[in-house]
């Protein structure tokens, strides 16, 4: 295995994370037409609460281990390093049999929780039914992350791209072949058809986690696992210390990253409701911005979470080796790559709302009116993580808990006034929760980059250079596409033609974004020159290269 540097590593992580995420939005348009819309409500209920415990019984603890991992091998303590592994290992099963038994056991009540006294839709024995079934897939994917976590923080990123992929495809095989053979085949429930989809998530984490062991046991001696070491001078207090420490910061994340869902899922249908819509319209409201329109926002979501898994060993090796520098280098780097896509990419597909809602899920009034909106919400969310996983590499907790405490409580509390001002303004109730939500994410990031400028010195000038370079690029972009679109408005409810339409626009506006960013000379500024001529290379097979300076890019290689 060839271990990898933190741009490399992030280029890796961030392809294998998009063509996940590209799988995971295409799978919808024949998944979405099987289930129908009220199927889809319930797939959104069980995909939301699985999400959730997932995180509480998956998120810190495999970061942790990649934390420990890198912090360990920096220092030589081996020993330590594989002890870390086994205690990790023994922790998730205590966690992942826990949150399992509290999602089958109290099914009923947690439907409950969700859709209140609603009636006319998907019932709570329906919902309980599906809970119930994805409850078997967080006994499974926690070993698979904590072993992930244990290749990353020795920088293979490779085979954790690369089971990603497999967990993936074996999933949508299950979601799309059961769904289909249930319901359209054998013409049973449709809830019965949800359920058995769901499962796909327990039948793929398998596929992916036996690869994973496969890899670890052809590569002990690399991994360390091969041979007893002397035991290092560290007791198992101390490192489980370590562990919890680490783990409960990005717990906390991860679940309120999901719990601004979860929250909005539960309070749109509920004041939905009272604002007088039907509880079809709650339902599928609420379904369509918790789940199917962030199902869209996955691909511009994965920037971050490709950095990030890059990112924090990355930054735990410069904070360990004391170089306050590099640590700045680093988090500039990473804000100013999600910058760089995510922003042209949101602001692309809110652009194009009404052509990809009709070509993913078919033709609707309400879903492009609500996509075009929460998409942007995507930018904020890869900012919010960057800076809030930065804080928790470099040991910030306290600066952790308040971005996350004030973040999430102000999404909370503003979330149904702000629906019923946008109904009294006549706008549409729903971007109330859009509107929360990006606040949430807008305090939370104003509170860790300001601790993180104040207490590790680090400036961000040149990431706001960037940033302005990109609006700028940003606003050639959409002048030319809304001209264009001024002559060749989208009104079809064809599929083919919304493919059309969103390639044609795709491309001009790609070519329009990436010539200004050139010009400017930001591809070449924040990929730097050594991986930009090493893509290139490879991508023309020698013929393009570039010249610059590889000064830029020696501290993180």
């Amino acid at each position: 295995m060839k271990k990898n540097s933190f741009v490399e590593g992030t280029i890796i992580a961030t392809i294998a994370i998009v063509f996940t995420k590209i799988l995971g939005m295409l799978y919808v348009i024949p998944f979405y037409a099987i289930i129908g819309s009220l199927g889809s409500a319930l797939y959104s209920y069980a995909y939301n609460i699985y999400v959730t415990f997932l995180n509480i019984s998956s998120a810190g603890i495999p970061v942790a281990i990649s934390k420990l991992v890198s912090e360990y091998d920096t220092l030589g303590k081996k020993e330590a390093k594989v002890r870390s592994l086994k205690l990790g290992i023994t922790i998730i099963s205590i966690i992942s049999v826990i949150c399992f038994l509290i999602l089958f056991l109290f099914a009923e009540q947690v439907a409950t929780i969700i859709i209140g006294d609603l009636s006319g839709g998907n019932t709570i024995s329906d919902i309980a039914l599906v809970l119930r079934v994805v409850a078997f897939a967080v006994l499974i994917i926690p070993f698979l992350s904590v072993s992930k976590g244990y290749l990353q923080g020795h920088k293979y990123i490779g085979p954790t791209s690369i089971s990603q992929m497999i967990e993936q495809v074996v999933r949508i095989i299950v979601i799309l072949a059961g769904s289909y053979i249930t319901i359209c085949l054998l013409k049973k429930e449709v809830k019965i058809g949800v359920a058995v989809a769901i499962s796909g998530a327990f039948i793929g984490g398998l596929f992916a986690i036996l690869y994973i062991f496969k890899k670890i046991h052809d590569h002990k001696h690399e991994l360390d696992l091969d041979v007893l070491q002397k035991k290092d001078d560290i007791t198992n207090k101390e490192i489980l210390k370590k562990i919890l420490s680490y783990a409960i910061p990005f717990i906390i994340i991860n679940v309120t990253v999901n719990f601004f869902n979860l929250v909005d899922m539960t309070l749109i249908i509920r004041t939905m409701d009272k604002l007088g819509f039907s509880a079809h319209d709650a339902e599928f409201i609420s379904s369509a911005m918790t789940t199917w329109g962030y199902k869209l926002n996955m691909i511009v979501n994965a920037i971050a979470t490709g950095l990030t898994v890059s990112l924090i060993p990355n930054i735990v090796r410069a904070n360990t080796a004391n170089k306050p520098k590099q640590v700045a280098s680093i988090l500039n780097r990473a804000l100013q790559i999600v910058l760089i896509i995510s922003m042209p990419a949101a602001i692309g597909l809110s652009f194009l709302a009404k052509p990809v809602w009709t070509l993913f899920y078919g033709p609707s009034i309400l879903g492009p009116i609500m996509f075009k909106v929460s998409i942007l919400t995507s930018i904020m969310c890869n900012v919010y993580l960057i800076g809030i996983q930065t804080a928790q590499s470099l040991n910030e907790y306290k600066t952790v808990y308040k971005a996350v405490i004030f973040g999430f409580s102000m999404n909370a509390i503003f979330d149904v006034p702000f629906m019923y001002i946008c109904s009294y303004l006549n706008l549409p109730a729903f971007y109330g929760a859009t509107f929360a939500t990006m606040l949430g994410y807008i305090v939370a990031i104003s509170i860790v980059l300001r601790k993180l400028r104040l207490r590790k010195e680090v400036t961000y000038q040149k990431t706001l250079k960037v940033f302005l370079k990109i609006v700028i690029s940003i606003l050639a972009m959409l002048a030319v596409l809304s001209i264009i679109r001024l002559i060749f408005p989208f009104n079809s409810t064809s599929k083919l033609f919304a493919t059309i339409y969103i390639a044609i626009f795709a491309i001009i506006g790609a070519s329009i974004y990436f010539t200004c960013i050139w010009r400017f000379g930001l591809i070449d500024k924040v990929f730097g020159p050594k991986m930009v001529n090493k893509l290139l290379n490879k991508m023309t097979f020698g013929i393009i290269k570039i010249k610059g300076d590889l000064n830029d890019l020696q501290e993180d290689e």
